[in-house]
């Protein structure tokens, strides 16, 4: 294990706090209230959530050439470059929130078994390219916090 590997398990810790805490954000609003999208955003709470699960998933995965552990639907939902073009339901909305820990704790074990042999460079819309899957995993985290930044802005229009 390299010394940039090594940080990964830390990373993904970071990563767990962030997605826990969105989810307590989440878990303050109703479904009505995580649609909406407010006067002068172009998105919505749940949006940005569903948002940092189908990315990481691309970061990890797509970009790896394995296989995706979400949904079609998902992945066009909530893609980059979408912006939230229905309602999300009570069902998915406690699916998203279900799955964003297990995902992560999958991603995980698929890291240690060693399933990732490749990695497609990247370069994000933060300006920044991503060369390896360790990489990615260390700036997914920042994405991550980025929306749930985002997220927290949200907040102040609801209450």
């Amino acid at each position: 294990m390299t010394a940039f590997t090594q940080f990964i398990p830390a990373t993904l810790d970071i990563t767990r706090q962030t997605r826990r805490n969105f989810i307590a954000l989440l878990d303050d609003f109703s479904v009505e209230e995580l649609n909406n999208i407010p006067k002068g955003f172009s998105n919505n709470l749940i949006w940005n959530f569903g948002h940092i699960v189908v990315t990481q998933q691309i970061l990890c995965y797509k970009l790896t050439e394995n296989s995706l552990h979400i949904s079609d639907a998902w992945l066009e939902h909530y893609r980059k470059g979408t912006k939230p073009s229905g309602a999300a339901n009570e069902s998915e909305i406690i699916a998203l929130k279900k799955e964003a820990l297990i995902l992560l704790d999958k991603f995980e074990k698929d890291y240690q078994s060693g399933i990732f042999k490749q990695f497609q460079t990247y370069k994000t819309s933060y300006g920044y390219t991503l060369n390896s899957l360790e990489e990615a995993v260390h700036f997914n985290s920042t994405h991550e916090a980025l929306h749930y930044g985002y997220a927290l802005a949200l907040r102040k229009n609801f209450k």
